[in-house]
């Protein structure tokens, strides 16, 4: 017989539960839905972490659809961080045993600079793609091997740089496309940073091991000044660096400056260690991209001028002067990116521009003139 009060207890009782499941899942993060709702497309490991950037790059490679499942690194104190961050990882016992693994398709590497490319190569050679923290060839020997192997195996070599993670230079880059500022004629850039030396390894301090400032810092400045004004070829007109405030540590540079000319724009940047301690971020990066119509300026990492946080764009032409706050803007980079890796394809950055930025990096390392101040 039916019980109209068994029914209410009952319908009470399971929306108790209801409620309790709904107050659960409310509380979890939206970001774990993603992950429930997406099986990872990837596996991938790392080998090297001698650079904080390794966070920014696995981080991105997990949001794109990848899988950690191990690394390696030579130093205690690295994997010990390495590991509370990404305990999902397994810890192996050598970059042999990450390169003979079948299952994963992609390696990381944020190692010491100068052996970057060699690793890449065996990485190619072992049927897995590659994806390096900046500068991710230290020199033209090492470029001419790498694109000998990358020709060969078919495998890509990806140097993460600026462009890749950032939402100002992403949201300029479909400006730009649409004509708001005409055709793009220049790029300025600087790529100030600050030095904290008592968080530096013995390496960070000799050029041998990563390359100059030019080929370091100035990695991100060539691929942007390619990207923005759309060049395929381009030439050094002229290169400077030097060491002109530390001389504690004489095979260090902290100063360096380019002039390039493409056959479709010509530019300039800055790169140094100088940041002041004063300074609410590690550096002041910037970019202004003149166009025959207008400009837009890039304020990468924070505004002295007042605005909170970083992703500030200005847009200046015919027609107004723009602020636009770029937090909101998507990065399309990282499942791009997972694509290509499955695909075999090239639309998060093309092969030969990630090689050609690098080119141009290390010929203008190689050409820059000593720059001293004389006392």
């Amino acid at each position: 017989m039916h019980n109209p009060l068994l029914n209410r207890r009952t319908f009470i009782k399971n929306s108790s539960k209801l409620a309790a499941g709904l107050a659960l899942v409310s509380s979890v993060p939206k970001s774990s839905f993603a992950l429930l709702r997406h099986k990872p497309k990837i596996r991938f490991s790392v080998i090297g972490i001698n650079h904080s950037h390794i966070y920014g790059m696995a981080d991105t490679v997990i949001r794109g659809g990848g899988e950690l499942v191990s690394f390696y690194a030579k130093e205690p104190e690295l994997v010990s961080s390495f590991s509370k961050k990404y305990p999902q990882a397994k810890l192996s016992r050598g970059q042999k045993e990450i390169l003979e693994d079948a299952s994963t398709q992609l390696i990381l590497s944020s190692g010491i600079p100068v052996e970057r490319a060699p690793l890449g190569i065996e990485v190619m050679q072992h049927g897995k793609d590659f994806l390096v923290d900046k500068p991710g060839i230290t020199t033209l020997k090492q470029l001419a091997a790498v694109r000998r192997v990358q020709k060969e195996t078919r495998r890509s070599y990806t140097i993460f740089i600026e462009r890749l993670e950032s939402k100002t230079i992403s949201k300029a880059g479909a400006l730009i496309k649409v004509g708001v500022i005409g055709k793009v004629i220049q790029t300025m850039g600087t790529g100030p940073h600050r030095i904290n030396p008592s968080s530096r390894e013995a390496w960070f301090f000799d050029k041998k091991y990563f390359g100059g400032i030019i080929t370091d810092l100035g990695s991100h400045q060539f691929d942007q000044f390619l990207y923005f004004t759309g060049s395929s070829k381009a030439e050094v007109i002229s290169a400077q660096a030097g060491n002109v405030h530390h001389p504690q540590y004489p095979a260090f540079e902290d100063f360096g400056d380019v002039m390039l000319r493409g056959d479709q724009g010509t530019g300039y940047f800055r790169v140094d260690w100088f940041t002041p301690d004063g300074l609410q971020s590690w550096g002041d990066g910037r970019m202004t991209i003149l166009g025959t119509d207008g400009y837009i300026e890039l304020r990468k990492t924070l505004d002295i001028g007042g605005r909170e946080g970083g992703n500030h764009l200005f847009l200046v032409n015919q027609k107004e002067t723009r602020y636009i706050n770029c937090n909101n803007e998507p990065l399309p980079f990282s499942e791009l990116f997972i694509s290509d890796v499955i695909n075999r394809t090239e639309t998060a950055i093309k092969q030969e521009d990630c090689f050609l930025a690098a080119e141009l990096a290390l010929k203008a390392q190689a050409k820059a003139k000593e720059l001293r101040f004389g006392k």
